[in-house]
């Protein structure tokens, strides 16, 4: 993701404002929404590797028209294409990884495989930042060209995957067997409905917080670089943290584990705002990061351990929907309010937000730890 580190501020020189530019993320969700439960369903009927290659075309397209584009609609239909390519591999990736797992007798140990995953993908981002924020002082367009490229990566790669066995649904699929998989999530099994709300309102803390803090960074007076190197060095943080996260899971308990990171995370975006000073924006954003780390494998891990495999990849997709749904009415929230007012009072108000999100639901979700 060369692009990730700089794009709020490739935003800013094509002219767009914040509301804008946080319009075009919530836009992304949107159409993620849209597609999302329905990806997920075809990946558990057709199988996750055929929605895995459809998602990498997609997402190549998605960048390529980043590089052909020079304007706000241009920008809205990249990212309604990267949405779209995104919704048919979220949930598929991750259920494809435990039922792999499963078919070997080995899906206790989904989360170390999940964290090695990761990590790996953390520490890939981190170079990619480094390298996009390097490139981005050259123009802020050269890491969409580099990113189209990237991109097709993934198109080979997919159809290099096997497809792990799995139960297959009888008969033929039907949007009512979609509407049925997501009552079974967030109605008839409590369970799991609070594991996918909570995880929800965690996942889209962190989505929020990886937006922000580049333009953040860029207030405080920093450059294309510092920022760039900045992202290098949370993805090197989070991927090292993920790859102990089942050992720091174990050792504290999931009463504590949950209520560590989720404080943390939360409260990253209120001191976030009530700080002025650059150095101590940077130790929380690392302290942000650290919890990031841990809390993401391990509420995904939750999810999996009570989801039956045949409804796997629909149930995570389901999670991904609730995220980028939050998200879609968070987005523009944040870039009117940091419009209006200001980044440190827009990060204070939306940290309240999701505090009051995570108090809220919190025990109900600790609830659902007890038997497991």
């Amino acid at each position: 993701m060369l692009t990730m580190p700089i794009i709020m501020l490739f935003y800013k020189d094509m002219g767009l404002s914040h509301e804008q530019s946080f319009q075009l993320k919530a836009i992304y969700s949107i159409s993620v929404v849209i597609f999302e439960v329905p990806s997920g369903y075809l990946a558990d009927i057709l199988g996750r590797r055929i929605t895995l290659i459809l998602g990498a075309i997609l997402g190549t397209l998605g960048f390529l028209f980043y590089s052909i584009g020079g304007g706000f609609w241009m920008f809205l239909a990249a990212e309604m294409t990267l949405g779209i390519g995104q919704s048919f591999v979220s949930g598929a990736d991750s259920a494809m990884l435990f039922d792999s797992l499963k078919s070997d007798g080995r899906s206790h140990q989904y989360l170390k495989y999940e964290g090695i995953n990761y990590s790996i993908g953390n520490y890939s981002e981190a170079l990619a930042g480094l390298a996009g924020g390097a490139l981005a002082e050259i123009s802020l367009h050269l890491p969409f060209y580099f990113q189209t490229g990237i991109a097709f990566l993934a198109v080979p790669a997919a159809f290099t995957l096997l497809e792990p066995p799995s139960k297959q649904k009888p008969g033929r699929p039907g949007f009512r067997d979609i509407l049925k998989v997501v009552h079974y999530a967030l109605v008839k099994n409590i369970r799991l409905r609070w594991n996918l709300i909570y995880s929800s309102i965690i996942g889209t803390s962190t989505l929020t917080m990886a937006w922000v803090y580049q333009l953040r960074l860029d207030e405080f007076g920093f450059k294309e670089i510092f920022i760039g190197g900045t992202a290098t060095a949370l993805n090197i943080l989070v991927g090292t943290v993920t790859l102990f996260s089942s050992r720091l899971e174990r050792k504290m308990g999931k009463k504590i584990t949950v209520m560590t990171t989720s404080l943390l995370i939360t409260g990253g975006f209120v001191a976030g705002g009530l700080t002025h000073q650059a150095f101590f924006f940077l130790l929380l954003l690392g302290i942000f990061y650290m919890a990031r780390g841990v809390a993401t494998p391990v509420l995904k891990d939750y999810i999996n351990q009570i989801t039956p495999s045949e409804i796997r990849a629909t149930v995570l997709s389901v999670r991904n929907l609730l995220i980028r749904a939050l998200f879609a009415v968070i987005a523009p929230l944040f870039g009117w309010l940091s419009d209006k007012l200001s980044l440190a009072q827009a990060l204070l108000i939306v940290g309240l937000v999701f505090m009051a999100l995570a108090l809220s639901t919190v025990s109900l979700f600790l609830n659902t730890l007890k038997n497991y």
